[in-house]
């Protein structure tokens, strides 16, 4: 409960300052473009300083590596949102080096599961339901090769407009340089 307190109170004076005013814009992304990356604490402010990115500029979608796994997911229903009712006119899937999703396993993650009191029932029932969990929890073993299989699961998908361009990089944590994986004017 510290930490809710701690941004709480932080958050109180924030709105007393009228510090907000800083980051006034509208819900219409000024550059018309939406990104999917990862949620990665390196990318938070990296990503947009290295991408020449301001408040107001973008849409962005993150998850664990940056990841369109299923078609009819969240991440792509927010995705066909930003196309259709938020302005976005391109989409870009930023991966980066050295990602946790890449080379992860799903026997550690199940293992953490159970250490944290997860059951064997609990998990059963997932399989019973139909869920694949060890092939949900696994990652990825080449970052380019995600990113461009991502690409992929946005470009074909079928309510996407074949006239907008979905782009593929991968991102430098270190640095903030950027990789080409696909350039989506060419495809």
């Amino acid at each position: 409960m510290k930490l809710l307190n701690e941004l709480l109170e932080y958050n109180g004076e924030f709105v007393k300052e009228e510090r907000f005013k800083d980051f006034s814009t509208t819900k219409f992304p000024n550059k018309r473009m939406v990104i999917i990356t990862c949620m990665d604490t390196r990318l938070v402010e990296l990503l947009p300083k290295a991408l020449n990115l301001r408040n107001g500029d973008v849409k962005i979608v993150k998850n664990a590596g940056a990841l369109v796994t299923h078609p009819f997911g969240s991440i792509m229903r927010s995705v066909l949102v930003a196309v259709y009712q938020l302005q976005a006119d391109e989409v870009f899937v930023i991966g980066h080096h050295d990602c946790g999703m890449s080379g992860m396993k799903a026997d550690a993650v199940i293992e953490s599961m159970k250490d944290r009191g997860i059951s064997d029932d609990a998990l059963d029932s997932l399989t019973y339901s139909g869920i694949d969990v060890k092939d949900w929890l696994n990652g990825f073993e080449r970052v380019e090769d995600s990113v461009a299989h991502s690409v992929h699961m946005v470009k074909k998908h079928p309510l996407m407009p074949n006239d907008v361009p979905v782009h593929g990089l991968v991102i430098h944590p270190d640095t903030g340089k950027l990789d080409l994986v696909i350039d989506g004017y060419q495809s």
